[in-house]
């Protein structure tokens, strides 16, 4: 059965951390402890931890990562669900900021 609590703690993350675990077919996170079906995960995401979902992608191995967030508290969990619908946790963490960042403006030859 899955426990509520978080599994992974980490003082960082960067995007290159987040597809490399998204992509990597022998995650640790993927033992019986840290994944379980994603209406159950969801649920206690939110109603343990007030995190909801703040973005979602698909990585080259047909695997859905998504963010869960609280703005309130700022934690943030990392989840990955497999095509046969697995969710595994492979991230989380405190001090969650949304952000909004422009590209720099490309310089043109004139």
């Amino acid at each position: 059965m899955m426990t509520v609590g978080k599994m992974f703690r980490f003082g960082g993350l960067t995007a290159a951390a987040a597809v490399y675990l998204a992509t990597t077919t022998d995650v640790a996170a993927q033992s019986a402890r840290n994944c379980g079906p994603r209406a159950v995960v969801v649920e206690r995401l939110a109603t343990g931890y007030g995190e909801s979902r703040q973005s979602i992608g698909v990585a080259a191995n047909n695997t859905v990562v998504e963010v869960f967030a609280s703005s309130e508290a700022g934690s943030w969990t990392i989840t990955m669900t497999m095509p046969g619908g697995l969710t595994c946790l492979v991230a989380s963490g405190q001090s969650y900021e949304a952000v909004v960042e422009t590209l720099p403006v490309k310089k043109t030859d004139t």
